[in-house]
């Protein structure tokens, strides 16, 4: 039996990760400074702490029993580690707290790295970001792994993730660990964050597409004109591509995404078209981000990946999700 540490275990992608891996038959041990939001973890053992100190990295590697509890690897130590772990959401979050977003996930990244290649861990991957690349104009060619250099992300996320990945690389190199690191597009699905400031695109529009069709709201809104556009994946497609190049040879970062694009507008009608009500869209003075995304995929689809969930069934499962969420939350319903 494998075992695996799968750090942000209490957030949306570890949530999905954890279940995947025990599905497989894996002892998975899930940390993170929250319990799962919305459904109870699938982990063997969770431990609830803070990665950015070094010594709860330590603690969370650590094979130390706990009496009566199985809290232990089967053999002793962990196979691989799963880093997730960073202070994140969605562009208004990571417009307003550049502070706390630079400071809290570097922390993590540095002292989980390290207390892993101390801990002799042979494998370990790294969750990166599209937002390791520079902005993009509507229409630009595809962007390869190899063209997030000369570097110049659009905001100061993607420049700690960026450092992170170098960071990673390098203590691959050196500490005869194998490290695989993915560069995240934006990822959807249920038991995802869909209110409260740190919700992205797709679970916004859902949740104020749902407060519409249950009457609480005349339409929806949209920061900027809409017209900015970007892929988004669905989590298990998502979790498809963390195993697919974690069990692969490929030691450079590789690009995680479905290559079907669409403005922020033509998501929102999407999930209209899905909710079947008539809604406006009123477009409103906010954070945007880039222009546009464009990825290759190829490596990804080297080794035999490929997406298998389109943008409308997927939107159609998460609006299920959340709809069942806002009409749950509305006092009229309860």
């Amino acid at each position: 039996m494998k075992s695996a540490l799968v750090c942000g275990a209490g957030g949306f992608i570890g949530w999905h990760l954890v279940k995947r891996l025990k599905e497989e038959g894996y002892w998975v041990r899930g940390v993170d400074w929250k319990m799962p939001e919305f459904s109870p973890t699938k982990a063997d053992h969770f431990i609830k702490t803070d990665l950015r100190s070094p010594l709860a990295c330590e603690v969370a590697l650590s094979s130390q029993e706990v009496p009566e509890i199985d809290t232990t690897p089967p053999n002793g130590k962990f196979d691989e580690v799963y880093q997730l772990a960073a202070d994140m959401g969605g562009m208004g979050f990571i417009h307003k707290e550049e502070c706390d977003i630079m400071r809290n996930s570097a922390l993590i990244n540095i002292n989980m790295i390290h207390a892993a290649s101390q801990a002799k861990v042979k494998r370990y991957f790294f969750s990166s970001s599209a937002c390791v690349y520079r902005n993009q104009v509507s229409g630009e060619e595809e962007l390869a792994e190899e063209d997030a250099y000369p570097a110049l992300p659009d905001n100061e996320y993607g420049w700690e993730k960026l450092y992170a990945e170098r960071m990673a690389m390098t203590y691959g190199r050196n500490k005869g660990m194998e490290v695989r690191i993915a560069r995240f597009q934006n990822c959807y699905g249920a038991q995802g964050t869909w209110i409260g400031g740190r919700e992205k695109a797709p679970a916004a529009l859902c949740r104020k597409v749902a407060e519409a069709d249950i009457g609480k709201k005349d339409n929806i809104e949209i920061w900027g004109d809409g017209n900015a556009v970007r892929a988004f994946i669905y989590v298990d497609d998502l979790v498809d591509g963390i195993l697919t190049l974690m069990r692969s040879d490929v030691k450079e970062p590789v690009n995680i995404g479905r290559r079907e694009y669409v403005t922020v507008n033509q998501l929102a009608k999407i999930i209209i078209d899905i909710a079947e009500i008539e809604v406006g869209i009123e477009h409103i003075d906010g954070p945007v981000g880039v222009a546009a995304r464009y990825f290759k995929d190829d490596k990804l689809k080297s080794l035999g990946w490929e997406s298998k969930i389109s943008l409308e069934e997927g939107l159609r499962m998460t609006y299920k999700w959340i709809y069942g969420l806002v009409k749950k939350n509305d006092k009229r319903y309860n």
